[in-house]
């Protein structure tokens, strides 16, 4: 499968233009890790649903809730984590700010 990449520009303070390409989809060192977690969640979550539909008690349901909340969290962390050893330090060295305002946005929406 061919990977698609965007190339854009951004022009510096100083007026430099980089231009430069982001890979639609791209390899980060923890990927198979974070598919494991995100498997894992997604049975957990499959099994809280059947809770719920044999009518258990609904304080067992909200612990399974928040243990679920906390694997996805968890797993937020390391996607956060790769994504700031490979992305920011690639942008940072060609720097590219776009990238960094990015960054900012998504950690605020996923601490919300």
């Amino acid at each position: 499968m061919e990977k698609e990449h965007e190339v854009h520009s951004h022009t510096l303070e100083d007026g430099t233009v980089v231009t430069h390409s982001h890979s639609h989809t791209h390899t980060h060192t923890h990927t198979k890790a974070v598919l494991n977690r995100l498997s894992r969640a997604i049975g957990h979550l499959e099994s809280i649903r059947r809770m719920v539909e044999d009518g258990r008690d609904c304080s067992e349901v909200l612990i399974q809730l928040s243990a679920v909340k906390a694997a996805i969290n968890n797993t937020g962390k390391v996607i956060l984590q790769d994504h700031i050893e490979h992305c920011i330090v690639d942008a940072v060295e060609s720097g590219d700010h776009e990238a960094l305002e990015e960054l900012s946005k998504a950690i605020d929406r996923f601490m919300k």
